[in-house]
């Protein structure tokens, strides 16, 4: 026997995902539907060999479902999440919306896999911030041997993380960068993308930190450990799919790189590829379309008592989002609902 699932967003990119990964990863279920928004409604989407035809989402009555994946924004989540919860469907939501909600467990399952039993408070569970996640799959097993007292994070995001427009605008300014007449003022970013370095995600707070760059630190503490201090500066840069990260980490206890290795390449969730040599790492395009986070470039960091340093990339859309989400329904199903 399976589930009933209910993909809301279907025609996004992250939804679209979801479709796919629940497909590839033969999650057990008996029925699915794709949900949109009313001027979405007819349009194609695939799961697996199927095709489904979206319906829409304002008149759909999430009564006997099981489990809704909420791929929309924070505004739309707000008005139809809680009528999903209520009906009994489980939302599992990729938005911002409920990440900060004492009352909702906001799950990466290889980090926090016990707090799905919590999501009955409210009958949602949150996904966390693309960037955010897959730093802590590799800040968990290192936290649970040497406890992390600080972490010092820049992000090398992709323009995918920014929606279908802001592919658009990456492909369209780099066009036209080599046609005369044919240049693309920026809409999306504050600045041109193509052959640049944007240092600002999200809206700017009083602190002078962008709001991107406090979920990283608000996550963290909620998904980890509070006590860790976090620091992060969160770049936009020219890559179509695959965020990077680089990570510096100072623990409580001494951890030797070659251990600290050995940890992570044991760890669920990860690839460890770090040779020394040219070539001997990964780059975001060589992690498209892989469920794994790659860590690369470990190594101490001799400025600080207890440091290391490493590299961080997966695929956003994947790790940072839709698979995530199914990773989470499938541990609601095999902790909790126990029908597949």
């Amino acid at each position: 026997m399976g589930y009933k699932i209910a993909v809301v967003g279907a025609t996004g990119n992250v939804g679209r995902e979801m479709l796919n990964i629940l497909a590839e990863r033969q999650f057990p279920v008996d029925e699915i539907v794709a949900l949109a928004s009313r001027k979405s409604q007819g349009t194609e989407v695939s799961f697996g060999d199927t095709t489904l035809k979206t319906k829409d989402l304002d008149t759909f009555d999430f009564t006997g479902w099981d489990i809704a994946l909420f791929a929309v924004g924070s505004t739309a989540t707000k008005e139809y999440a809680p009528k999903a919860a209520a009906s009994g469907c489980v939302v599992i939501d990729n938005s911002s919306l409920y990440r900060y909600d004492p009352d909702i467990p906001l799950i990466v399952p290889e980090v926090n896999p016990q707090a799905v039993h919590d999501y009955s408070k409210k009958n949602i569970i949150a996904n966390p911030n693309c960037s955010t996640a897959q730093m802590v799959v590799a800040l968990k097993p290192l936290h649970d041997r040497a406890k992390i007292k600080r972490v010092v994070v820049s992000t090398y995001q992709s323009v995918s993380g920014s929606g279908k427009d802001a592919i658009d605008e990456l492909w369209n300014q780099t066009k036209g960068m080599y046609v005369p007449g044919q240049e693309v003022d920026p809409k999306v970013y504050t600045k041109q993308i193509a052959f640049n370095v944007i240092p600002h995600i999200d809206v700017f707070m009083d602190s002078g930190d962008t709001k991107e760059e406090w979920k990283m630190i608000a996550e963290t503490k909620k998904i980890v450990d509070p006590s860790i201090k976090v620091t992060a500066t969160c770049v936009r840069v020219p890559v179509f799919v695959g965020h990077s990260e680089s990570i510096n980490i100072e623990t409580e206890e001494f951890l030797d790189e070659d251990e600290a290795r050995d940890i992570l390449r044991e760890s669920p969730g990860l690839m460890v590829i770090d040779k020394r040599e040219d070539g001997g790492y990964v780059t975001p395009i060589e992690c498209v379309g892989d469920f794994a986070t790659f860590i690369s470039r470990i190594r101490q960091d001799v400025t600080v008592e207890n440091g290391l340093n490493l590299w961080c990339v997966s695929d956003n859309l994947r790790k940072g989002a839709a698979l995530n989400a199914v990773q989470i329904a499938e541990l609601l199903g095999r902790e909790v609902l126990k029908k597949g």
